[in-house]
């Protein structure tokens, strides 16, 4: 068995870009079973006027179109914030393996708050869930972006 290798660091990179564009600083990545990097992504709702491009949402749609697939069994999505119910519940549809998130979400999160989507009787498939991946950084992220906004 191979060491844990944790791609946070992509995904805070992502976040980072999402900030700088202007969005809210959350980063996804889709990590395929051979440990390759399927796709990444950062928020763009405001930018794609749209408001299910959430990172995870376009990081599972490019990993699913870069393996011409409706499912992602065996990957792995590592997320800068706790997934909403929307992202969750993609998650879940999509056959993601394991979910590595960082930071906590108590009052628009989807997994350990809110709807618990992959506890719900009417939930496809449960990932297995890893919290608190660099949450420190994830969080400091999110409450510089928050203050700047919000003087």
């Amino acid at each position: 068995m191979s060491a844990f290798k944790s791609h946070m660091d992509l995904a805070l990179s992502e976040a980072r870009a999402a900030a700088a564009r202007g969005e809210v600083p959350v980063g996804a990545v889709v990590i395929g079973p051979d440990g390759a990097i399927l796709a990444q992504a950062g928020n763009r709702t405001r930018e794609l006027n749209d408001p299910t491009a959430h990172a995870e949402i376009l990081a599972i749609r490019a990993a699913c179109e870069k393996l011409d697939s409706e499912r992602l069994p065996g990957c792995d999505l590592y997320v800068t914030l706790e997934p909403c119910p929307m992202c969750s519940s993609a998650i879940s549809q999509s056959r993601i393996a394991r979910l590595y998130y960082g930071a906590s979400d108590p009052k628009s999160g989807g997994v350990a708050h809110g709807p618990k989507v992959f506890d719900h009787p009417q939930s496809h498939h449960k990932p297995d869930v890893y919290d608190g991946i660099a949450a420190e950084d994830c969080e400091a992220i999110l409450k510089t972006f928050f203050r700047d906004k919000r003087p």
